[in-house]
């Protein structure tokens, strides 16, 4: 089965400054006829069906959830395939600027790497490249994200893992990586949800490992109401009103620093400390899909190693 992109990328109107001026803007500037012959190239179903698991179940708040008002949202190839081009326009000034932002902020040497709501990859790539030797995998909950993540990773010959599965809870056992990682991934949410993404990302890391989330500047969105107009996002709100750094300790992290980033964006850091009741990650399970890649018996490789 294949789908075609329809002409505009909005499928229902909205009355928000993103539908009555920059859209349009937007749409000068994108090679429609490409991502529509893209679109139609690929077997959305029958590449997806690699992906798919059974024992992830999509959320509500997900399945329901429209980006640019494309019904269905990222269960929608549609939205999956438009997603880069916009989101390359959203991301001022510059998208690859902004994401590196993440990777400049890291602070660990990590050997095993998880991407959180990684979407088609973009940042998970950037994250390969840092750390060519690192194992990294992509989790999200689209399987037809995930689809365009694999053609992404291939085109510049990138070993990636690309995983079906749900930030709340992914099914990795604790303790599992050294980095773990969420770009643009609160801001379409609800504040419980974040909550609970925060809450899993301390349980799979090691000790001494790192967590970054890099997301709108909360503070900016606060003070300008009518930014959060610009974008269609149905939980942008209640992100504004979110303090990711409160929620970063409260779910047990400490070092907690938010640093801006072109005052519209901003990164978040925060590391899983020492305690007596959190044990060293000491790998003892098996999984036919991710190589540990001879990380059995160590203890944390995060901890106390900085970035050369």
């Amino acid at each position: 089965m294949t789908h075609q992109l329809r002409p505009n990328f909005m499928t229902e109107r909205q009355n928000t400054i993103w539908e009555r001026f920059l859209s349009p803007v937007v749409g000068l500037l994108i090679d429609e006829a490409g991502l529509q012959r893209y679109a139609q190239s690929v077997d959305w179903e029958k590449q997806s069906d690699r992906f798919q698991r059974t024992d992830v179940t999509t959320p509500a708040y997900y399945s329901n959830y429209k980006f640019r008002g494309i019904e269905g949202g990222y269960l929608n190839p549609q939205a999956v395939v438009s997603y880069d081009p916009i989101t390359q326009y959203l991301l001022a000034p510059n998208e690859t600027l902004v994401r590196q932002a993440l990777i400049d902020s890291i602070k660990v040497q990590p050997r095993r790497i998880l991407d959180l709501g990684c979407g088609t990859g973009s940042t998970t790539l950037m994250l390969k490249q840092a750390f060519p030797q690192a194992e990294v995998i992509g989790l999200d909950l689209s399987p037809y994200m995930l689809v365009m993540a694999e053609h992404k990773a291939i085109s510049v010959g990138l070993d990636i893992l690309w995983r079906h599965g749900n930030a709340e809870r992914t099914a990795f056992p604790e303790g599992s990586f050294d980095l773990v990682t969420a770009s643009l991934l609160l801001r379409e949410v609800p504040t419980i949800v974040s909550q609970a993404i925060l809450q899993e990302s301390f349980r799979l890391l090691v000790v001494g490992g790192q967590v970054l989330i890099l997301d709108g500047n909360q503070t900016t969105l606060r003070q300008l109401e009518w930014l959060k107009d610009v974008f269609d996002e149905k939980y942008l709100r209640e992100y504004a009103v979110l303090n990711v750094a409160r929620c970063l300790a409260k779910a047990g992290f400490e070092a907690v620093q938010t640093q801006d980033v072109w005052w519209i964006h901003q990164v978040t850091s925060g590391v899983k400390p020492i305690s007596t009741n959190i044990r060293q990650y000491v790998p003892t399970w098996t999984d036919n899909t991710i190589d540990n890649n001879g990380l059995e018996g160590l203890g944390s490789p995060a901890f106390g190693v900085k970035r050369a």
